[in-house]
C-alpha cells in the first residue's frame, strides 16, 4: 500500500516563495513517477508539474512554467513543488500523484490526471492580493 502526505502549505502573499512537500510512504519510492496538480474553489483539478521515476525529465503547466520547480530527493521518499512569484491565482488545495513508471516509462514525465494512481489529500495555498 502507498500513501502519499503533503506538507507546506499555508498563507502567502503574492510575489512571496512557498515549498511543498510530499512524503511517499510505502516500498520502493523510486518505481514512482511524480506529479503535482492543483484545485481551486469552483474549478475542475489541473495540471502542475511532473517528473519522471528517472528524474530527469520535467513538465509544468505553462501557467507555471518560470515559477514552479519540481523535484525529488530519493533518500528521503519525497517530492517537492518550489513556488516561487506566486500569484492569487495561484491559490487552491495542491494534490501529490504518484504511478509506478517501470520498463519503458523510466524516464517519462506523466501529464495527466488519470494516469495516476496514488493521492495525495491535499495541502492548502492561499495567496493574497
Amino acid at each position: 500500500q502507498v500513501h502519499l502526505v503533503e506538507s507546506g502549505g499555508g498563507l502567502v502573499q503574492a510575489g512571496d516563495s512557498l515549498r511543498l512537500s510530499c512524503v511517499v510512504l510505502g516500498p520502493t519510492f523510486t518505481n514512482y513517477a511524480m506529479g503535482w496538480f492543483r484545485q481551486a474553489p469552483g474549478k475542475e483539478r489541473e495540471f502542475v508539474a511532473a517528473l519522471s521515476r528517472s528524474g530527469s525529465t520535467t513538465s509544468y503547466a505553462d501557467s507555471v512554467k518560470g515559477r514552479f520547480t519540481i523535484s525529488r530527493d530519493n533518500a528521503k521518499n519525497t517530492v517537492y513543488l518550489q513556488m516561487s512569484r506566486l500569484k492569487f491565482e495561484d491559490t487552491a488545495a495542491y494534490y501529490c500523484a504518484a504511478v509506478a513508471a517501470l520498463g519503458d516509462y523510466y524516464g517519462r514525465a506523466f501529464g495527466l490526471e488519470n494516469e495516476y494512481r496514488y493521492w495525495g489529500q491535499g495541502t492548502q495555498v492561499t495567496v493574497s492580493s
